[in-house]
């Protein structure tokens, strides 16, 4: 039987390789790529230019002068920054002020995520780093100092390692997020490095805005006036976070714009492109809509926030792809830990929506735990993309219009997207 067949990004972080989702021939396949999908891959150079050229700040091998301990903070395995292929250049800045590498320490930016393992941080600093440099989780629960309130009244404790060092250097990146509109910036700082007691009251800010009314101010590409970024932009300063780099990536995960400098100056010049780079346009009359997740592919659920809406038009049916070989990410105030044990802030998606008339989950990595957070009533998990068809076929036996969104992780709905 003839088949069109769509080709999405799969598994960051380990084969990355691609995954092959066929259709009948019949259907209409509209592919749903955000703005800056194709975007070019940066070069080392280009790197290298930009940390040496930074935003609002003199460069880092200035700022290392006379420095004795150093922190180089960087984000976790739940993002797709790629650290290894921007560290070499940090290095050579710190060498060329005489930092000797013996004062250097790593340190990885959890904040409420479960502690990573040597394979994870090889894959996200490489074999050079892991052999010559010591590397940390962070813990959420111990070993904090308190700094200070922010103006939105976040009482501050953060990584007491980090804040023994007189150099703090950041990596991470800037994509769309569900709470604070887009990652990057301060946001490695708090929650990244943070105490569960500031990370939770950080999160409140969200509830309080929605509480509030103010729901344009919190969620996807909702940046201007957002609470939470207020107050990670006031994290940064308060434990003196000297240089951040911040990448944006393409659809294949793959940095193709950094900046560095200033916490606050390279967040908002970042995501003045992210703004464009990761809308994408919506398919109101689609039938189905299938969102993959690739860039955080141990966070599937965020998946559910491009996919919801292009339904609401129409109803029909929407496919969540979360395929991640060691299963979705150990979130401390989000998840789950038993029946009767809970993150401070746990809130299962368990809401019934009229215009999904069937939501499938392919998860080859079934966990029944995550059901507890992804607990939309009546939802359909299976392993295969055979078994996904078979039930649309089923429902769809003749014409179906059909949207792919290749990565709902890191895409969101906007009118900038033409």
């Amino acid at each position: 039987m003839k088949s069109k067949r769509v080709t999405v990004p799969s598994r960051i972080w380990y084969e990355q390789g691609e995954r092959h989702l066929d259709f009948p021939e019949s259907w209409e396949i509209v592919l749903c790529n955000m703005r800056g999908h194709q975007s070019p891959g940066l070069s080392s150079a280009d790197i290298k230019s930009a940390i040496t050229n930074p935003l609002d700040a003199p460069p880092l091998r200035e700022l290392a002068q006379g420095k004795n301990e150093v922190a180089i903070i960087f984000d976790d395995i739940s993002r797709p920054t790629r650290v290894a292929e921007i560290v070499p250049h940090v290095l050579d800045e710190l060498h060329a002020a005489g930092i000797s590498d013996k004062v250097i320490r790593f340190i990885c930016a959890t904040g409420c995520h479960g502690a990573h393992t040597y394979q994870d941080f090889q894959k996200k600093l490489g074999a050079r780093i892991m052999d010559n440099f010591p590397v940390y989780n962070h813990n959420v629960y111990e070993n904090c100092t308190y700094v200070g309130e922010t103006t939105q009244g976040t009482k501050l404790c953060v990584n007491s390692e980090v804040m023994g060092c007189d150099l703090k250097v950041a990596i991470g990146s800037v994509v769309p997020h569900p709470q604070t509109g887009f990652g990057g910036g301060g946001k490695i700082v708090l929650p990244g490095i943070a105490s569960i007691d500031s990370i939770e009251a950080f999160h409140r800010l969200e509830l309080k805005a929605r509480e509030e009314g103010k729901w344009g101010t919190v969620g996807p590409g909702n940046y201007v006036d957002n609470p939470m970024v207020k107050d990670f932009t006031d994290a940064a300063k308060l434990v003196a976070l000297d240089f951040k780099i911040d990448t944006l990536v393409n659809g294949k995960g793959e940095p193709c714009a950094i900046f560095a400098g200033t916490p606050e100056a390279v967040y908002y010049r970042a995501v003045g492109l992210a703004v464009t780079h990761y809308a994408t346009k919506s398919v109101p009359d689609a039938d189905i809509v299938v969102v993959n997740t690739y860039a955080k592919g141990n966070e599937a659920i965020v998946g559910l926030l491009i996919g919801i809406p292009m339904l609401m038009a129409k109803g029909g049916h929407l496919v969540l792809i979360m395929d991640y070989p060691t299963g979705q990410v150990v979130h401390y105030l989000l998840g789950s830990f038993g029946t009767r044990a809970r993150g401070r802030l746990f809130s299962p998606v368990n809401f019934k929506l009229p215009w999904l008339k069937k939501v499938i989950i392919l998860c080859p990595q079934f966990e029944r735990a995550t059901a507890d957070w992804l607990a939309i009533p009546d939802a359909i998990w299976v392993k295969t993309w055979d078994e996904v068809l078979e039930i649309l076929r089923r429902d769809f036996p003749d014409k179906a219009k059909v949207a792919v969104v290749p990565d709902g992780t890191i895409q969101y709905l906007s009118s900038q997207q033409p």
